[in-house]
């Protein structure tokens, strides 16, 4: 990826996807689903397990059977989560800087007048 850095809690997500040859909206479904990544290899051994389904259709059952539906509403890829998680995370830090330096500027104009009439006296 050019420039967005992956947080180290979705790295095991893109690593689960490419393993277990799952799309965007099934990583999802497993997220919104609570499964932990590191745990799929249990899951997904349908060829020695023949009674076991295979990882991509379980993620599915499990999620109509839980929520009702065949698909999230909106499906968001986990580049997609980490570019909204960094473009959040750097609006909050401009508006944090705003707040520092609008209070910088009060406690200096506060400040400013206090001193000057210390001076005339």
């Amino acid at each position: 990826m050019s420039g967005i850095r992956i947080p180290a809690d979705l790295q095991p997500w893109i690593d689960a996807r490419k393993r277990f040859h799952l799309s965007h909206a099934q990583v999802q479904m497993a997220r919104e689903l609570g499964l932990n990544p590191t745990k799929f290899g249990k899951l997904a051994n349908h060829k020695q397990e023949p009674w076991k389904m295979p990882l991509p259709q379980f993620i599915e059952h499990i999620y109509f059977r839980h929520f009702g539906k065949e698909r999230p509403d909106v499906v968001i890829s986990i580049e997609e989560r980490a570019r909204q998680i960094a473009a959040k995370k750097a609006a909050k830090r401009a508006a944090k800087r705003e707040r520092q330096s609008i209070r910088g500027e009060q406690g200096l104009q506060a400040q400013l007048p206090v001193q000057d009439l210390k001076d005339e006296s």
